[in-house]
């Protein structure tokens, strides 16, 4: 991506987000016209906002189930996905669950997928250290472990769109906070913020791969570090729709691929790559409308407006969210 492409990407990021700042404003100034008493936060339902994970665990015995379909729009590439949060209360302070992953990737120039393919899939646990009380200021914080199961195509690819996985397991250790603030409306502005750290293990690799390796190819894939900040608001326009807005900064250290080429009836040939290191902000706004205190719908989208060696992306999402 040239310099004057990522510019202009740039600009149009602060555009929308300017747009979506001042339409928040608007709201609120609204919602004071119209209420000025505190709000409760029985009174608030939320859905969570796109992308930053909660720090509540759920009550013993309890369920939540949030499945997401979204389309990662890049320039030559749709990347069609759904993930899905399937978690459970093992008690009131420990969060147990899965994210299940498929995905499908239709390439502007080039194959699509063979068909849909699951993706690498997500176990996770979360632990609750602290809670949130009214008129304290200290938040809820939790611990939350999760470790990526390499069960998506990845090498040995008929077609490159066919891989959805690493081949790697990965471990990510993260913090979660969340805590609320009410507005001089009296109306709940919900915070969050989330460091992730990831640690990946290698990947054996042969042949046409998602590390972009050819057909004769033999070796590993080392991927990089991973380090993940992200932070949300959301603002409990009325007691059934929700603004919500993240901001997002990722870094990722380089991926590795070190093997050879091995052509029948040639000598082999070393092979050594490295992607470099990456790194991007990104912003996400949505929507949020519940229809009680147990199911809401989220309609947002995801901008990385590009970076270093990040391409630039939009993500429209939808996703509902049951509790039981």
């Amino acid at each position: 991506m040239g310099i004057e492409r990522q510019s202009t990407a740039w600009r149009g990021g602060l555009r929308l987000l300017g747009g979506i700042l001042a339409w928040l404003l608007a709201a609120t100034a609204f919602a004071q016209d119209a209420d000025t008493s505190r709000q409760s936060r029985d009174d608030a339902w939320w859905t969570g906002p796109m992308l930053a994970n909660s720090a509540e665990t759920l009550p013993r015995g309890h369920v939540l189930i949030e499945p997401y379909v979204y389309d990662v729009q890049t320039r030559g590439n749709d990347g069609f996905g759904s993930r899905a949060y399937v978690l459970y209360g093992l008690t009131d302070d420990l969060t147990v669950g899965a994210i299940p992953i498929i995905g499908y990737n239709g390439l502007h120039h080039g194959p699509n997928s063979s068909g849909i393919g699951a993706g690498d899939q997500i176990l996770q646990a979360q632990y609750r250290l602290t809670r949130f009380h009214e008129g304290s200021w200290f938040p809820t914080i939790a611990l939350m472990l999760q470790e990526t199961v390499p069960t998506g195509r990845y090498k040995r690819l008929a077609r490159s769109a066919d891989g959805m996985g690493g081949g790697a397991w990965a471990t990510t250790l993260a913090l979660n906070a969340q805590t609320y603030f009410w507005m001089p409306n009296g109306r709940i502005l919900r915070a969050r913020l989330n460091a992730t750290w990831t640690f990946a293990r290698h990947a054996d690799v042969d042949g046409v791969s998602s590390y972009g390796t050819g057909p004769q190819f033999h070796g590993r894939a080392m991927p990089g570090d991973a380090f993940y900040l992200g932070t949300s608001v959301e603002y409990s326009l009325t007691r059934r729709w929700v603004l919500a807005l993240d901001l997002t900064y990722s870094r990722s250290d380089a991926t590795h691929v070190a093997g050879y080429d091995d052509p029948l009836g040639l000598p082999a040939t070393p092979v050594r790559a490295s992607s470099g290191r990456s790194e991007a902000f990104g912003f996400a706004p949505a929507v949020e409308y519940n229809f009680n205190a147990n199911v809401g719908v989220l309609l947002g989208v995801r901008v990385i407006p590009g970076g270093h060696n990040v391409t630039r992306s939009v993500t429209p999402a939808i996703a509902i969210n049951y509790v039981h």
